[in-house]
């Protein structure tokens, strides 16, 4: 099992940008410690010089030795009091430290008053599009159907699925609205309101299967006596084959005339609810930016999604204060007569000792054997109710301690996660320089274990890493995983990518004779010629993820 730590490590690192972000988001809500570095705050460049040499040879990846220490070890007493000041200087400075060494992306600059206009104004402009039940509600409402019957007209829209397909039988809708409405409904009232409905937009909805859907597109078109119609009326199983010949003969008019038809058939939408379905794109924002600089590839992370963090002064402030103030506390006792300075430094030594009941004794004996002015009094008093609540103290400052820990392993891990992702990147464009020059047919066979052996880290570091990242290159945006690929040998005993490959019989589909089709056979020569050694079940496997119909569905008469 995975400790806590290296979980949350490799989480951030297979996050995608927009995720990484909620996550540190998150952190942000339960660590309070870290605080996001405003973007108009801009960070003070490091003086290196009058730096302490201690400071200077300090490891800002290991924590201040009292953060290093195990707190379920530690006792409820401080050991040193005296030494907590020392702690903090050195806990302060690498916190400084930590800002510059661990390389937080640079402050983003803010828009003007005039872009923040146009922004909100965009987001304001932005409307949710109307389901396709709710649409076709509204026309229930507006139609002419009888009130009696609408309840029939609701029931069938509720079964029509987000293409716009009736997905229930007519004598089921019959028997479930005879049902629900405690009366008898005829299956040939629901046929009636159907066909009301039929007539609604989007042209084809509320149609039982596709033919339907198709015919009732083309009567809405005003095309019932066209070619087209009687093609999907009386034939619609061999347009599905493309069978032009047969089509062809059988209404008596020339092969030129039922393709033209075929092409008109084609334009027709098969799923006309699907305008109105919940908009699923995903929307992806480029991990790494690759642009040209002269001859050069310049690789950049985009960290401008990804808050900058710091450790908040706040909780350095209150690490700042020792469980009990000693020197203020000697300080309003400096002018005293030598035996109540004795007294006193009995007590100082009994709370540096951690014998907080002798300690608080010897306070209390100083209050009530000595004349004091009020300055000393409120000093002995604050002394007493510091001592008392040591234990409560310390508790608190484990507690800090933690997730001072916890924060600088989060930003360490940031730092470490964007390191990694750039090292990827810039090896990814090494290899693939001809595709950043000329495009996918240049993509160049390469693996995970390849990279991961370059950038010094293990193969699943590299796939963790690219998992749903992207890149923005000169030939647009692609997913990281997409220049990963297995590689098919040449003649010449070179590899050549598959998506290479894949591009090149896409181009050969491209350019054929639409009367005369290649088959897959055919593409096979072809490639062979251009020495890529392919078997036909291969360009056949290919040729189905392009989309490409076989060659006796792609023959235009």
């Amino acid at each position: 099992m995975l400790a806590p730590q290296l979980q949350q490590s490799l989480a951030l690192l297979q996050a995608p940008v927009l995720e990484l972000k909620a996550l540190i988001e998150r952190e942000l809500e339960q660590n309070p410690v870290l605080e996001e570095v405003p973007a108009a705050e801009a960070e003070p460049a490091q003086q290196s010089t009058g730096r302490d040499k201690t400071i200077e040879e300090l490891d800002p990846s290991e924590p201040p030795a009292d953060v290093a220490g195990d707190p379920a070890a530690e006792t409820a007493e401080p050991t040193n009091t005296d030494d907590f000041d020392t702690e903090f200087n050195r806990l302060a400075q690498l916190d400084d430290e930590w800002r510059d060494d661990l390389g937080q992306p640079a402050a983003v600059a803010g828009h003007s008053p005039e872009e923040e206009e146009k922004r909100q104004f965009m987001f304001d402009s932005l409307t949710a599009n109307s389901s396709l039940h709710e649409f076709l509600l509204e026309q229930v409402r507006l139609s002419d159907i009888p009130a009696e019957k609408r309840p029939i007209a609701e029931l069938i829209v509720g079964n029509i699925d987000d293409y716009g397909y009736l997905n229930v039988t007519v004598d089921e809708l019959a028997a479930t609205a005879s049902s629900q409405l405690q009366r008898n409904v005829p299956a040939s009232l629901v046929l009636e309101v159907l066909k009301e409905i039929q007539t609604f937009d989007p042209p084809g909805v509320g149609a039982r299967d596709l033919r339907e859907c198709l015919l009732l597109q083309l009567e809405r078109a005003g095309l019932k006596q066209s070619l087209e119609y009687r093609i999907v009326s009386e034939h619609f199983d061999a347009l599905g084959k493309r069978r032009v010949p047969e089509i062809a003969k059988a209404l008596g008019v020339s092969k030129a005339d039922v393709q033209d038809a075929m092409e008109r058939i084609s334009r027709l939408d098969p799923r006309p609810g699907r305008q109105y379905a919940p908009d699923n794109d995903q929307y992806v924002v480029p991990e790494v930016f690759v642009t040209k600089s002269g001859d050069d590839y310049v690789v950049t992370l985009n960290n401008e999604q990804i808050p900058r963090l710091r450790i908040s002064n706040t909780y350095k402030e209150l690490m700042s204060r020792s469980a009990v103030d000693i020197p203020a506390l000697e300080s309003a006792f400096k002018s005293s007569p030598r035996n109540l300075k004795k007294a006193l430094s009995e007590a100082v030594a009994a709370i540096k000792a951690n014998e907080d009941s002798k300690a608080i004794a010897l306070l209390r004996a100083i209050a009530e054997q000595h004349k004091l002015t009020q300055t000393q009094n409120d000093a002995l008093q604050h002394a007493i109710t510091q001592v008392m609540e040591r234990r409560a103290f310390i508790e608190a400052r484990n507690y800090i301690r933690e997730k001072i820990r916890a924060g600088k392993f989060l930003i360490k891990s940031i730092e470490q996660r964007q390191q990694t992702i750039l090292n990827i990147a810039k090896e990814i464009v090494k290899r693939q320089r001809e595709f950043m020059e000329k495009g996918v047919a240049y993509l160049k066979p390469m693996t995970m274990s390849q990279i991961a052996q370059v950038v010094g880290v293990h193969e699943t570091t590299v796939s963790r890493a690219v998992s749903g990242k992207y890149m923005q290159t000169p030939q647009g945006i692609f997913e990281m995983k997409f220049f990963f690929t297995t590689g098919i040998q040449t003649a010449t005993g070179e590899g050549v990518s598959n998506t290479s490959v894949k591009d090149m019989i896409a181009d050969i589909f491209k350019n054929e004779d639409p009367t005369k089709p290649l088959s897959d056979q055919e593409v096979v020569k072809l490639l062979r010629e251009k020495g890529v050694m392919i078997a036909r079940r291969t360009v056949a496997k290919y040729r189905a993820e392009l989309g490409i119909l076989p060659s006796n569905l792609r023959k235009v008469y």
